[in-house]
């Protein structure tokens, strides 16, 4: 913070902290306890007077002890690597310390172009997309009104025939 003061004026300064001090005491009395467990699941293999059957059951338990114990040892390792290191952020911002006459024209120009721009964009993604309709519409209204005509013609024709003939 002190070589941040010197860089400039501080307008806003937050700090946050994540204690893991519950979850680092949690974790190492479980690996103690599973470790407790490991030795003497260990001391239980060697006794001659257990059988095949508890012999397979202790090796079983002794497997899934040892899984649980790696796994708390990495998960203190993961925490010891947390409260190591230390996350700043920081961000910057100008001041704005006054407008010209001029700077609402100027930023009338960007703005402008900004604008241009984006109708510019539209207009292309319309054209895109209305090209394939155009491929498949304007054949249909061609032979629509062809054929309208055509019928219109026939339907004029007749009334015609039949005045003459009478």
């Amino acid at each position: 913070m002190e070589q941040l003061q010197k860089l400039g004026k501080i307008s806003q300064h937050t700090t946050e902290r994540t204690d893991v001090t519950t979850q680092v005491v949690d974790t190492e009395a479980k690996i103690k306890n599973q470790t407790a467990f490991r030795d003497n699941l260990r001391a239980m293999l060697s006794k001659p007077s257990a059988t095949v059957k508890d012999l397979v059951e202790i090796q079983s338990q002794l497997t899934d002890t040892q899984s649980e114990l790696d796994s708390e040892t990495t998960q203190r390792k993961i925490l010891a690597n947390e409260t190591e290191k230390i996350a700043a952020d920081v961000s910057f911002y100008a001041e704005n310390r006054g407008r010209s006459a001029f700077s609402s024209i100027s930023d009338a120009f960007g703005e402008a172009g900004s604008d241009l721009a984006d109708s510019t964009a539209a207009l292309i993604t319309f054209i895109v997309t209305i090209i394939p309709w155009l491929i498949l519409i304007v054949p249909a209204i061609w032979l629509f009104v062809r054929l309208w005509r055509k019928w219109r013609r026939r339907r004029d024709a007749r009334p015609r025939e039949t005045a003459v003939q009478q």
